[in-house]
């Protein structure tokens, strides 16, 4: 089963909503596809989808999350933070999509105003023909406020740092 939200556009504060569900990605933003192997057999997917469509992979990474729901569905708002003390970043989102099939389970969600950058960003854990596990980050996105654009050429840096992370610490949540 999989759904997607209707009419999230006066919500969300970019136009391209879905594209990380739909493809292709649009053009004027960075691009992010992160893919890695995290296990072995449907215990390891149901695992690991479970983990990344309730919160646990991003909480086990370091980040903190407030959300309005214990699973990701369309129009759950949740924000991320990063960081320590006024160091720390939070970045509004809400859910604009989630599939939960037999062998794809994961959720999209989308940038609200606030957010340091504008775009979507996806995550999603793939259980393939030959029983391996796969877990997939995909993004685009473009600096909102000032100090993303300061960042420049290290934000995409960042980005993926934190996709490696997520993965890694999903393939111990997978392996139990």
């Amino acid at each position: 089963m999989s759904t997607t939200r209707r009419n999230t556009a006066r919500s969300l504060d970019y136009p391209e909503v879905g594209a990380t569900r739909r493809g292709p990605l649009p053009a004027g933003y960075q691009h992010l596809h992160h893919t890695a192997r995290i296990g072995t057999g449907r215990a390891a997917f149901e695992a690991a989808g479970s983990a990344v469509t309730t919160w646990r992979m991003h909480r086990a990474s370091g980040a903190e999350l407030r959300t309005s729901a214990e699973r990701a569905e369309p129009g759950v708002r949740l924000e991320v933070s990063v960081g320590i003390g006024p160091l720390r970043i939070a970045a509004p989102c809400e859910v604009i999509w989630s599939v939960y099939d037999n062998d794809r389970t994961g959720f999209g969600y989308g940038t609200l105003t606030g957010h340091p950058e504008l775009g979507e960003e996806s995550f999603t854990v793939d259980l393939r023909d030959d029983g391996s596990v796969w877990f997939t980050v995909l993004a685009f996105s473009r600096p909102a406020v000032w100090y993303s654009r300061l960042g420049g050429p290290l934000v995409p840096v960042l980005q993926h740092w934190y996709a490696r992370r997520l993965g890694k610490t999903l393939r111990r949540i997978a392996a139990g």
